[in-house]
């Protein structure tokens, strides 16, 4: 059985994490991974927009079976207890993906203080409620806050640099981000091929641990990042088109229905995005070259500072058009992992494929090129 020391610093049975996906749901997802053996995550930027995107922030409440009307504090308390009775019995572990960036520090705070609370008013929870996973921003600063209350520390990056400062930070596993990934990218494009090594060589030791996401749907591609020196791997899009998966049936299909090519870089909603390929998306790509041509010169801008808010109000027309089921108008986010993704699985079915084919490759790969 594949094994690595993310295995054994989380206690799951297999290195792979399932992606926070923020801001939509994945409630049910997370719950499904943890009992498959993987490390499961809660998105929770979805409840930050509650009157803007209602349409996201309700499905978190009901797919997380907690109360529309409550407070996000209390909400989100809701679905940790959830998720806790959920996978308890099986092993599980989870935790919540948190986006840290600067002008959402005063919600992250309230996300991380509310974890900790849940854990200090029930104690089983240490055992299934072990990561706090910080993306979108800055690390430095919050290590007293995570660490101090006993989760280990996750963070996302798309850099050396940025791999060397959560080191820095106190993080113990750094997810090195390749430019493969769905939905949010980064500024400055850079491949899985060449991050995941580059991070490994740079920050790897006996106290940190790198994981590889970004391009990852299989055990060819988990087999890749294990001899590139990654303790494990992130999975966002081949867990979006499973069975379990919270997203909207349309959302689903368009992954499993996409071809060679299937995706294509445009505006997010916090930067650059890699979104499925349609009218819609090469629409969207259009006008972010016109817009916000920061997204393909490497320059980094901001819907903050926009006078034209014609980009986001396009990208939540369209995401709300995804939950009513309005194809013509749908935008979608996926990684490039898409085009190799033909089928919909449960998650279980989906880790023990995975698992197995990575075996095999493992141990057929000496016999085909050592002599």
């Amino acid at each position: 059985m594949i094994k690595s020391r993310l295995c054994d610093l989380l206690g799951i049975k297999y290195p792979i994490m399932q992606a926070g996906m923020g801001p939509f749901s994945n409630n049910n997802l997370c719950v499904a991974a943890a009992n498959a053996g993987a490390l499961g995550l809660l998105s929770t930027s979805g409840l930050f927009n509650k009157n803007d995107q209602p349409w996201i922030y309700n499905s978190f409440c009901d797919t997380g079976e907690a109360n529309r009307d409550d407070d996000m504090a209390t909400v989100l308390e809701s679905v940790l207890k959830r998720t806790h009775r959920l996978v308890k019995d099986k092993g599980g572990v989870f935790g919540p993906n948190v986006m840290v960036s600067a002008e959402l520090k005063e919600y992250s705070k309230i996300m991380i203080e509310t974890a900790i609370k849940a854990r200090e008013e029930n104690p089983e929870m240490k055992d299934t409620l072990k990561v706090m996973y910080t993306s979108a921003g800055d690390p430095m600063g919050w290590e007293e806050m995570i660490k101090g209350a006993g989760f280990t520390w996750v963070h996302i990056v798309p850099s050396v640099r940025a791999a060397m400062r959560a080191k820095k930070a106190g993080v113990d596993v750094i997810v090195a981000s390749g430019h493969e990934g769905g939905f949010h990218t980064h500024w400055e494009p850079l491949h899985s091929m060449v991050l995941f090594p580059a991070v490994v060589d740079a920050v790897s030791d006996e106290k940190t641990l790198v994981i590889g996401g970004g391009g990852i749907g299989d055990g060819k591609t988990l087999t890749a990042a294990l001899a590139l020196g990654c303790d494990g791997v992130l999975m966002g899009t081949r867990f979006l088109a499973t069975q379990e998966s919270d997203f909207p049936p349309l959302w689903k299909q368009s992954v499993v229905d996409a071809t060679d090519r299937g995706t294509l870089i445009a505006r997010g909603y916090v930067g650059p995005a890699r979104w499925l390929r349609n009218a819609r998306s090469e629409e969207h790509a259009v006008n972010t070259l016109k817009k916000s041509p920061g997204v393909y010169l490497g320059t980094p801008d901001s819907y903050m500072t926009m006078e034209d808010t014609s980009l986001i109000d396009f990208e939540n027309e369209s995401i709300k058009a995804v939950y009513a089921g309005d194809k013509e108008k749908a935008l979608m986010a996926g990684g490039e992992i898409a085009q190799r993704i033909n089928d919909m699985p449960t998650v279980e079915d989906l880790i023990q494929k995975i698992v197995k084919e990575t075996e095999e490759t493992l141990v057929n790969l000496p016999k085909k090129f050592l002599g």
